[in-house]
């Protein structure tokens, strides 16, 4: 009896580290910081007190100043595990400063991404000839993110049934219809 609830205490230890490994953010996002902002409407509205952010969303620009790297993104809300929602509508943009130059290319636009940094200030810029104002953020840490796309199809396949004196196969040959899913990993 101790060796049967030593078993299942072991195997509920071990499925809860491999749940919590799985939402558990990226460590290059983590702030133990207990007034952490992850809203873009709060951050927007705070932006010129000194606050530390976690946002997130869709590279749409690009810039290697002298010294660092400006990158615009488009706001996408962020789940628990900092992953940008991809089937949210985007809140605005906001800017990110990293040090250094990094490379255009890793940085493409379309690509998702979430910074952790200080908020400093605004700045004012354009979206086409729109006039904008975006908060500014200098960042210390960001995950850029892939979408995975899977395939799931609604086949019933095949059914045996029984033929006389033998059971006999019968297939669907229709078309089988199925659905894209896109995962943010």
């Amino acid at each position: 009896m101790k060796d049967l609830r030593f078993v299942k205490l072991a195997l509920c230890s071990v499925a809860l580290l491999a749940l919590s490994a799985c939402s558990s953010l990226p460590e290059q996002l983590v702030s133990d910081n207990p007034n952490l902002i992850s809203d873009y409407a709060t951050w927007q509205q705070q932006s010129a007190v000194q606050n530390e952010v976690r946002m997130g969303g869709v590279i749409a620009e690009v810039e290697n100043l002298a010294d660092r790297t400006r990158i615009e993104v488009v706001n996408l809300p962020i789940d628990s595990v900092g992953k940008p929602d991809i089937g949210q509508e985007p809140n605005g943009r906001f800017v990110a400063y990293l040090q250094g130059f990094e490379d255009p290319v890793a940085f493409a636009p379309g690509r998702l991404i979430t910074f952790l940094g200080e908020s400093n200030g605004s700045e004012n810029g354009k979206v086409g000839e729109f006039d904008a104002t975006f908060p500014v953020m200098n960042a210390r840490g960001y995950r850029l993110w892939r979408v995975e796309e899977r395939i799931i199809i609604n086949d019933p396949g095949s059914y045996v049934y029984p033929c006389r004196t033998i059971y006999c196969r019968d297939n669907y040959y229709n078309s089988r219809q199925g659905r894209v899913i896109k995962d943010v990993r």
